[in-house]
Order: structure tokens, then sequence, then C-alpha cells
């Protein structure tokens, strides 16, 4: 606890615990963005009293993830214990690059900033105003599609096909969503760049490289993410699917 305290206390800890708390997060979106392709990939078939019915891909791998860990864990102990897992690592990665924006915003001399801000100034701002918008969004995204809090359409825990389509094919909601996996991108790039100059990767013969690799996770996570809203919206996606309700767990 001590060597965390000091840590956190210097500028180069808490640069190194927002990169981190950033690789957490990336592999997170990483594995995120996977699982919602999933829903381009069809259903598995089911027989059930001589007729076939289907399970969407997205509704097994829901099921999935909620039985992750079992039998050595109860069900769901395992999801819950990688939700506070990136729970702790988003308010921490919050937390400090705030406090790293107000720092450097405070050691910067007053006539230093005259008509202009520079680039590194607007970047920090930047990142930001888009993180606190991108942790408002996640919340708004679990009372959503997590808890069913927030109805935008027809909503029944355990069923994530019928529940995206009666969400996004609303055309309001879906273009939110691509709006705020717009903002994402952008802070993708400008993080994945941090990262690479936190770690000491950064060197003027290879940075247009790593700003290209930077570049291209940001557009393809964002790409990924925003395919599955415009899909619903545009009519592109079959219409919601009559379920083997036997063979998935309601919680």
């Amino acid at each position: 606890m001590n060597r965390f305290k000091k840590l956190y206390s210097s500028s180069i800890g808490k640069k190194f615990i927002a990169a981190v708390t950033g690789v957490i997060l990336f592999g997170f979106l990483i594995g995120h963005v996977a699982g919602n392709l999933k829903v381009f990939t069809g259903s598995s078939t089911h027989v059930v009293d001589g007729e076939e019915q289907y399970v969407p891909h997205i509704d097994e791998y829901g099921q999935f993830l909620k039985e992750a860990g079992t039998p050595i864990l109860p069900e769901q102990v395992g999801l819950w214990i990688a939700r506070s897992v990136l729970l702790v690592a988003l308010i921490l990665h919050v937390v400090v690059v705030i406090q790293l924006s107000l720092q450097s915003k405070a050691a910067r001399p007053v006539g230093y900033v005259k008509s202009k801000k520079s680039a590194a100034s607007l970047s920090s701002l930047y990142m930001m105003f888009s993180g606190l918008l991108i942790l408002g969004f996640i919340i708004f995204h679990i009372l959503h599609f997590t808890t069913g809090t927030i109805q935008l359409g027809t909503f029944e825990h355990g069923y994530v096909y019928n529940n995206l389509s009666h969400s996004f094919s609303k055309w309001p909601v879906a273009i939110g969503y691509v709006i705020v996996m717009v903002v994402l991108a952008f802070h993708l790039y400008h993080g994945v760049w941090s990262l690479f100059q936190t770690l000491g990767l950064d060197n003027p013969d290879r940075n247009k490289a790593l700003r290209t690799v930077a570049a291209t996770f940001a557009i393809v996570l964002a790409i990924g993410f925003a395919a599955v809203p415009l899909s619903f919206m545009t009519g592109s996606m079959p219409e919601t699917v009559e379920y083997v309700r036997t063979l998935l767990t309601d919680h």
C-alpha cells in the first residue's frame, strides 16, 4: 500500500497508472467489440418438440459470460469479478488523467498562454472532456443494455439480439451511439499514442508508424462498435427472432 501511495503521489507514477489502466480498458474494448460482432454470425439451430428454433450466437455469448468460471465459481461471480476489476481500472484512469491535466495546467507559466493553447494543451483538454463524456456513456449503456433501467425499446434480460433490435431500430438511439463511437475513436487515438510515449517507445524515426498504429486501432474498434447500431438502423439485420427459451436462463 505504501508503495502504491508513493507511486501515486508522483507525476511519473500517475502516468504509469494511467498507462496500465488504459491497457486494461483497451483490452476490454477489444474483447467487447469481438463479442458484439457475434450479432452478425447468425444463430444456433435447436429442435424442440420436432420444430427448429434458434438462439442467436450473441445471446449464447451473453450466457457464456454469466457462466464464466463455473463450476469452480457460482454463476455470475466470475463476471462480477471482471466487472469489479474494470470498474477500479476505469475510476483510477479517469482520476489520474484529470489530476495530470490539472497539474499540467497549474505548472504552466501564466504568460505561456496568450491567444492560443499549445497542441499538447488542446489534446489534454480533449482527453479530459471526451473521457468524461465516455464515462457518462458507459453509465448510460449499462443502465440501457445491462440492467434495463433505461428503456429505449422492449427489454428482456438474457435476450441480447432482440434488445439490440428493439433499441437500434430507432434512429435517434442508433445515431447517438454512433456519435459516441466517433468520440471514442479520437480518444483511443490520443490514448494509445500517449501510451507509446509513456512506455518510452516514441522516437522521431518511428513516430509516424506508431501514430498509424494508434489510428488503426482506434478506427477499427470504433467501426466495429458502430457497425451494430448502424446495421439495425438501416434494416440490414433480420428482425427479432423467436427463441428456444428453455435453453437460455433469465437473470
